[in-house]
């Protein structure tokens, strides 16, 4: 089961495979995942369904594009993502609401992703919107 996970420029993409339980990020244990400040805003998805859910299943995760912060927002967003399409594929209908709806309640973005992007600058002024002065004398 593949799913995406996107903020800003970054892009991930979870395998979601039946398993022991292993979760890796461009093949690196989510415990040794830098920075270590944004370690639990990756952790939430599995810390809110619990760790139990996540026992018989192995996550793959590959994240590129973007800074530190928009590829782990990426990476929770695909792990939530790729565990609730899991549910739907192997598991029933209900159970696949109910994991929406407790992601949902914490968190939309766990789901949903942000389709705000940097507006490109345009010529006449130093931004996207600001514009050089005008001086009569």
């Amino acid at each position: 089961m593949q799913t995406f996970g996107r903020k800003k420029n970054a892009t991930a993409v979870a395998c979601v495979t039946p398993g022991k339980g292993n979760i890796r990020v461009n093949g690196k244990s989510l415990n040794v995942m830098e920075p270590a400040s944004m370690r639990m805003k990756v952790w939430e998805p599995i810390l809110l369904l619990g760790q139990t859910r996540f026992q018989n299943l192995n996550i793959r995760v590959r994240v590129s594009g973007g800074g530190a912060m928009a590829q782990c927002m990426a990476i929770r967003q695909a792990i939530a993502k790729g565990v609730i399409a899991f549910a739907q594929k192997f598991e029933d209908e209900q159970t696949k609401r109910e994991l929406k709806e407790l992601l949902i309640q914490y968190d939309k973005s766990l789901l949903v992703a942000d389709p705000r992007r940097a507006e490109p600058k345009k010529f006449g002024g130093h931004g996207a919107r600001a514009r050089f002065q005008k001086s009569y004398r």
